[in-house]
Parts: C-alpha cells; structure tokens; sequence
C-alpha cells in the first residue's frame, strides 16, 4: 500500500506542477479511439480550497480536443506498443495544435487491466479529544491490506466511510469530538503489467504522467447525476473493446469491474455474418443497427455496396430484421455478462438501483429497452455533464469518460486523505465484496 501512496504522490506532485502553469492534457485510450482535450485551470488555487467537491468544474474550461481512430488497444489495454504511440501522438498534437499551446503532462483513463473491488476496515483509538488529520492517517493505514495478488497494483483507494463511536455515515470527520474512530476504504487493484504498458507508452510519446483513472469510474463521474451517486447506482460504460461497470454510493465508487466485450464485438459479427470488411460493418451498425425487431424492418433494405470486384456479391441487398437478428445475441450476451457482475456485487441491496448506460457502444437504438429487460426495471441513457468549452462534437454517450477524467482531474477524490501515513502495516485480510459491508455499515 505505500508504494500506492508513492506513486500516487509524485503523480501528484506533477499534477500540481501543471495546474500551476495552467494547463493539462486528459487521454481516454479507448479500443476504439483515443480522445484527448486540453484544459486549462484558470486559478489553481480555488481548486484546492473547492477539496474535491464538483464546485471545481467551474474552475477549467476545455481549450483543445481531439479524437482519432485508436490502433493498437485490444480490451482497453495496449496491444502494440508503437502503433498506440502513434495513435497517441496524432491525438495529443492535433488537441494541442486547437488549444495553440504545448502540454507536457497528461492524466490518462483506460478501461481494462481486470479491475477488482475490495472492501477494506480500520479502526483506531483517537489521541486527542477532537480527530485530528494525524487520526485519520492512522485510521486509513490501520486498513488490513488483503492479499491481491502477485502482479497486480492499487489504482484507486477512497476512505469511503467514517464511523466515531456509534456514528457512522460521516464523509468528514475532522474536527469531531470522540474516543474510536473507524473507515471503509473502496480498494480498486488491476494488472500491473498493463499499467505499465500504458505508462511507458506514454512516456514514449514524451509526456508526463500526472495521473491515472479507471474509465469505469470516471464514466460515473461524468453521467450519473448527484442524487444517483448519493443513493446507488450503477453506470454501464459500453465501449469497443471492454464494458466497465461502477457501482456508487454515497458519492463514491464502492466496486468496479469490467467485461472484456464491447461494441467492436457486435461490428465482428456484422463483419462474419454479412460477410462484409469491418468497417462496412461499422457503418451498417451505426447507420441502421438496432436490437428490438418491428414488421416494418422486414421491408427495410440495406444495400451492402462492396468493392471484391465480384458484381453480383458487391450489390447484395439484406434486411434490417436481419441485422438486428445478428446483433441482438451478442448484445443480450454482454448485458448478461454485466447482470452477473451487479449480482455478485450485490447490486440488489442498494436503495435505488438506477442503472445508467453510457459509452459509444450504448446508443445502439432499442438498447435500454432490452437493457431493462435483462439488468432490472431503472434504466435510462447517460450522456455527460456539460463542462465548459467543450466542443459539441464531444458532447455524447462516447465522451463519458474524457469529461469525467476533467472532473477527476479537477478533483481527484484519492486526494483529500493524502496525509502522511505512518509506516507500521498490519497483516493481511480480505472483505470478499465491496457491497456487502456498505450494506451493513451505513
């Protein structure tokens, strides 16, 4: 855990590096595109005072953007080392050339590396008669660290509770007088080696990295709104390569995972179904794909113009009805995949259960019709916040997570408890789900 708190710390220190000269970078390496805006900070200092609250978004406003077509990012991890470089370096240089300034730091999101939620407890006796933040630091590193496993490492870690005495539900509690004071801590861990790969990158593309955010988190950040956050939800990120899931809970992730499927899988099937090259397929599904069948789509034809030099296959006609048939099994499969991740979270014990899909793959027409059938009755599209200056073209369910990596950035929630933690550790053991001892707890 102190080598999170490490990492995490000279991130920081960068990170506060660049709010000082004012501007940063935000890179979404997605599967399917790498999405890149430029934000500028017009003063540092109110961000610092607004601790982590979404006052800062008022702070920055979007100077540059810019999106190209992702290469080399299989799952949401990298594939090919330099092909995403590249991918990348297009990225950065055309949101950089908008912005008509050079960014020398970035905070990245990416969406897989096989994220895995723990639930962490402490407690500790207070040494005064008011919790100090020296408390506080003593409460989070009283946390038993469980076993995650070789090969993995800590992206996030939220204090997402704090009990005094027979309080509990406390989101501060600083200053307040009592004798025992106690936390749950949310612990997201991932793959290393895919971090790693990630990092190096983009280092590759001479950048800095100031931070690191699972896209499934920042997703949420960015569509579900507060009164969502607050009384549990969940927010679906649909993407290429890999669908993330993040539940919250009192404004904080309290578990995430993802599936290793997405939008590109659907464009496989078109592609092998129709047998068309990918990115006819691409165009059908965004052009007339769908996933609830109607009389009228049996009469709906769609021209599959190919150039194979073979007349007659090149002027093939098919049905829409047909295309849904070949699109509705996968997307019922994923959004089964998902339904087996909020069941062994314990989705279902949550007071709200809203549900809210978002990413690119998520405006398929019909898509929250069948998703209600499958994951529960609260379903409801997500688009993300309005932030300043951001370009419209970057306003839909595809830019859920570039916009929340602006509000992460803005205020990183890992933040707020970064005292000085002592050194001694306690052993090792594990809360098996996140949900289960919020459940109990609040």
């Amino acid at each position: 855990m102190s080598d999170f708190y490490q990492s995490q710390r000279a991130m920081r220190n960068m990170r506060k590096a660049a709010m000082q000269r004012g501007v940063i970078a935000l890179l979404d390496i997605g599967t399917s595109k790498i999405a890149c805006l430029v934000l500028r900070f017009d003063n540092p200092e109110q961000l610092a005072e607004a601790g982590g609250s979404l006052a800062g978004q008022s702070a920055f406003r979007v100077i540059g953007a810019a999106t190209t077509r992702s290469r080399g990012v299989r799952f949401g991890e990298v594939d090919a080392m330099a092909e995403t470089e590249r991918a990348i370096r297009t990225a950065v240089q055309a949101a950089q050339k908008m912005a008509n300034t050079r960014v020398d730091h970035v905070i990245a999101c990416f969406a897989g590396a096989e994220p895995r939620s723990y639930g962490l407890a402490g407690e500790v006796e207070v040494e005064g008669h008011q919790v100090g933040e020296q408390d506080v630091a003593r409460v989070l590193a009283a946390c038993d660290m469980p076993p995650i496993g070789q090969g993995r490492e800590v992206l996030h870690a939220h204090p997402v509770n704090f009990t005094l005495d027979h309080r509990s539900g406390l989101g501060d509690p600083r200053g307040q007088a009592g004798q025992r004071l106690g936390t749950d801590m949310h612990l997201l861990t991932v793959e290393a080696t895919a971090v790693q790969n990630l990092i190096y990158c983009i280092r590759r593309c001479d950048l800095e990295l100031a931070g690191l955010a699972s896209s499934a988190y920042v997703s949420g950040l960015s569509s579900l709104v507060e009164d969502e956050q607050e009384l549990g939800s969940a927010c679906i990120d649909m993407g290429g390569g890999a669908t993330g899931v993040s539940i919250f809970m009192k404004k904080h992730m309290i578990f995430a995972d993802a599936v290793r499927m997405g939008g590109d899988l659907v464009t496989r099937d078109i592609a092998a179904g129709l047998q068309v090259p990918m990115a006819t397929a691409e165009r059908i599904k965004t052009f007339h794909g769908g996933v609830v069948a109607t009389g009228m789509d049996d009469r709906e034809m769609i021209e599959l113009s190919g150039n194979s030099g073979d007349w007659e296959k090149d002027r093939r006609r098919v049905s829409r009805a047909e295309l849904i048939g070949i699109m509705r099994p996968r997307v019922e499969e994923i959004l089964e995949e998902v339904r087996a991740l909020l069941d062994a979270a314990g989705f279902e014990h949550l007071p709200s259960q809203q549900i809210v899909l978002t990413g690119g793959a998520s405006q398929i027409p019909g898509l929250d019709g069948l998703a209600a059938r499958i994951l529960g009755q609260n379903v409801r599209l997500g688009r993300p916040l309005r932030v300043q200056g951001l370009p419209q073209a970057a306003t839909g369910a595809g830019f859920s997570s570039t916009v929340g990596l602006a509000l992460f950035a803005a205020c990183p929630q890992d933040e707020w408890w970064d005292f000085e933690i002592p050194a001694e550790r306690l052993g090792g053991r594990s809360l098996k789900r996140a949900i289960r001892w919020f459940r109990d707890n609040w």
